[in-house]
C-alpha cells in the first residue's frame, strides 16, 4: 500500500496552482485515512485534467460522473472550504 500511496502523491502534483495546492494538501492530510475503494476512486479523479477539476470545484460545472462528483464534494470541496488549503 505504501508504494501505491507514494505514486498517488506524485499524481497530485499538477500544473494549475489551485488544483496542485488543493490536491497536495488533501493527500498529505487525508490520503492515508482513505479505504481501498476510496483510494481507487481518488486515483480515478486524478485522471481528470486540471481545468475540468477546477471548473467542478470552483465553478460548479459538472464532470458528468456522479460518483466522482460526490467524492469531490465530500472530501475535496469540504477540505477547500475548511480553510486548510
Amino acid at each position: 500500500m505504501g508504494k501505491e500511496i507514494n505514486r498517488i502523491y506524485w499524481k497530485c502534483r499538477r500544473g494549475m496552482r489551485e488544483i496542485d495546492l488543493l490536491l497536495r494538501e488533501f493527500s498529505q492530510n487525508s490520503l492515508e485515512k482513505l479505504n481501498d475503494e476510496q483510494l481507487l476512486l481518488f486515483e480515478e479523479i486524478l485522471d481528470y485534467d486540471d481545468q475540468s477539476l477546477y471548473d467542478f470545484i470552483f465553478k460548479k460545472e459538472s464532470l458528468d460522473n456522479e460518483v466522482h462528483e460526490k467524492f469531490i464534494s465530500k472530501y475535496l470541496k469540504k477540505f477547500k472550504e475548511s480553510g486548510n488549503f
